[in-house]
């Protein structure tokens, strides 16, 4: 007898399956608002529905989630869809998963922790011709968002500092460091390790124009493991200075070997 019990109960969840938290407290707070709109008791649903007045209560404060049937029933009597979606259970989180959000690659961390790490970034003054500009870039892996982020330091103009997420798919290959703050964007995109652990590529940004003006800008970048370089300089690095001459190697050696292109 009790185990017959026990199946009887088995088919009836199964027929009349619980939506999973998020999705009922979705619906309760539609059907809340749908009822509040049209000056609708709570009774009046609970009997239209042919449901009892407690269940709906229940489900309605989030005590008890909804089940299916119910949730067609009150369909049925508002006349208004209430699923869309309650049904599904919501996406695992990145952090949770394992991998990083499909829109940056998908990938998982132990396939891109070789990438993690501390680098001696190099390119172009935008500001000084014939310069460099040389700060550090640090790409780890964000726990609580589950991607790998970089973020910048030792720069002179602190204010422009950058951090953003990392993404790196499959169909390219490529890396790409990307900054957006308020519907702009910074990139770089960065081909995977030469020689050294080094990744060259292509940097496109914004930089001051004339008076408030930016201007749209690109030069070559490299990001050079920080234990390559012994005492790096940081800042405005010109010629004559003593990292000059193997920071002017990083940077030529991305048209040299056609790690980026500039056509002219």
């Amino acid at each position: 007898m009790c185990g017959f019990v026990r199946t009887c109960s088995n088919m009836s969840s199964e027929l009349h399956p619980d939506l999973h938290p998020e999705g009922s407290d979705a619906v309760a707070m539609t059907v809340r608002e749908e009822l509040a709109r049209r000056r609708l008791s709570r009774q009046w649903l609970a009997d239209s529905a042919r449901i009892s007045l407690s269940t709906l209560e229940k489900a309605l404060s989030g005590r008890r989630p909804f089940t299916l049937a119910t949730v067609v029933r009150m369909e049925e009597a508002l006349g208004i869809p209430l699923r869309n979606g309650a049904l599904a259970r919501p996406a695992e989180p990145a952090a949770a998963s394992g991998f990083a959000p499909e829109e940056m690659g998908a990938y998982a961390r132990p396939a891109v922790r070789w990438l993690e790490g501390e680098y001696l970034t190099v390119r172009p003054s935008f500001s000084e011709p014939g310069a460099l500009y040389a700060y550090r870039t640090l790409i780890a892996w964000d726990e609580a968002k589950g991607h790998l982020a970089f973020s910048e330091t030792n720069r002179l103009d602190q204010d422009f500092e950058q951090k953003g997420f990392v993404s790196f798919p499959h169909l390219s290959g490529h890396i790409y460091l990307v900054t957006g703050s308020a519907g702009q964007y910074r990139v770089a995109i960065l081909n995977r390790p030469s020689g050294g652990g080094a990744l060259n590529g292509v940097l496109a940004t914004l930089v001051a124009g004339a008076g408030a003006q930016l201007i749209p800008a690109a030069a070559p970048i490299a990001l050079v493991p920080a234990a390559r370089t012994a005492d790096p300089e940081y800042g405005v690095i010109r010629p004559g200075t003593r990292c000059f001459e193997e920071f002017r190697g990083c940077v030529d050696r991305i048209t040299e070997r056609d790690y980026a292109l500039f056509p002219r």
